[in-house]
């Protein structure tokens, strides 16, 4: 979206320099990552990079509220709620779409928050070898407030680990080896010394929890936890026995899976800002909008875009029989920034935050971004594209 940047970058792409950059990044992780990463990455200009953070900021206006809690009561799900909760999530993300105004002018809209960490370490490794392998210059960065490669690996440490032994702090997933994003957790461990653990492998003494770490019974007492609990019910029957994470345990989470509800689709109505589209709650709704094609219905409780209604009918609204779990929001239109060798692409932009303890706000740290050219944003769809797929921002002006 810098038009100079855009221009040179594609001028000096080659599918050599690409292939060059797939390897450099799964022989540091000891895998190729299983997911479509984007031939390019994005390159995001000082004024929408101010509207980033402008939005980024009034988000978190309304989540540091002293009655942020008690907004979001009915967030967790019935059966979902995990004792021992923190007083903030420590992980943080914010995704936004690239849209243009009437006047052809760049501007963020929100799309989704998650209390709940992404590819985090990946992400330092991905952007890393894009600059190794392009000309990537040095008036744009990946990173946010003064942080660099190493800084940004010793703060995710500090947070994940704390004073505890690595051995100590286990990240946590569902089946790890057979996630798509486990490139992430494999370097995740390289980097931080952290072993990918699956849920069926824990071992519980009372409230005490083990692992085996070199056929070593080793006690947990931190858990990063990459676990999607929707997905963990869903899983739950092909799983076999397993601990109950539900139960009040003797190990801390980073981040708790209850804020993983809090902040979320949930808290969209609450915010009022002009790069967040309008949202209301189905069961509040005083009439259904006459210019009905212009909003999407979202479920509250799904993740990676699983039961999104884009063209919504009065009938699917009628249907529903649980409007109390559904937002109804304003239709956010894409904009093709990103031009590519074979066509425009639409992009969403995830600005990556981590909140230590004892700090008043989450700090910005690192980005990721996705290229997509069909209507639906994801890293598994539209595969016989090309420039399309998981990739990371450069942003002028930080």
């Amino acid at each position: 979206m810098i038009p100079s940047l855009r221009a040179s970058y594609n001028q000096h792409f080659t599918a050599q320099l690409y292939q060059d950059f797939l390897n450099g990044m799964a022989e540091e992780a000891g895998e190729a990552p299983a997911f479509k990463v984007a031939e390019t990455p994005v390159f995001i200009p000082a004024q929408l990079t101010a509207k980033l953070v402008q939005a980024c900021d009034a988000i978190i206006d309304v989540i540091v509220r002293p009655d942020f809690k008690t907004l979001t009561k009915d967030a967790i799900p019935t059966g979902m709620h995990v004792p021992n909760e923190t007083a903030h999530p420590h992980f943080m993300v914010i995704d936004f779409a690239v849209c243009k105004d009437e006047q052809g002018v760049l501007n963020p809209q929100l799309i989704e928050l998650q209390g709940f960490p992404s590819l985090y370490t990946f992400q330092e490794l991905m952007t890393r070898q894009f600059r190794e392998h392009f000309n990537i210059p040095g008036t744009v960065n990946n990173y946010f407030n003064g942080l660099n490669d190493d800084t940004y690996l010793k703060l995710l440490q500090n947070v994940i680990t704390g004073a505890y032994k690595t051995e100590e702090v286990i990240l946590l997933e569902v089946r790890p080896h057979e996630q798509k994003t486990r490139i992430d957790f494999y370097y995740t461990e390289k980097k931080l010394g952290i072993t990918p653990v699956c849920i069926t492998d824990l071992i519980q003494e009372g409230k005490q929890l083990f692992y085996l770490k070199d056929g070593v019974k080793t006690r947990i007492k931190r858990m990063y936890n990459r676990v999607i609990f929707d997905d963990l019910l869903r899983q739950r029957p092909t799983l076999g026995e397993h601990v109950d994470l539900f139960q009040d345990l003797d190990v801390e989470w980073i981040t708790h899976p209850n804020w993983f509800y809090r902040i979320s689709k949930f808290t969209m109505p609450f915010i009022h800002n002009e790069f967040v589209p309008e949202s209301c709650f189905l069961n509040q709704l005083p009439s259904i909008p006459e210019d009905l094609g212009n909003y999407v219905l979202k479920p509250l409780f799904s993740f990676a875009g699983q039961g999104v209604v884009i063209d919504i009918t009065p009938e699917d609204i009628d249907q529903i029989k649980d409007p109390e779990n559904w937002i109804l929001q304003r239709k956010v239109q894409y904009a093709p920034a990103i031009e590519t060798p074979d066509g425009p692409a639409y992009c969403e932009i995830r600005m990556m935050y981590i909140w230590e303890d004892g700090a008043t706000r989450p700090l910005l740290v690192h980005n990721l971004a996705r290229l997509s050219k069909s209507k639906m944003i994801g890293v598994t769809k539209d595969k016989s594209h090309t420039w399309i797929g998981g990739s990371c921002a450069f942003f002028e002006g930080v």
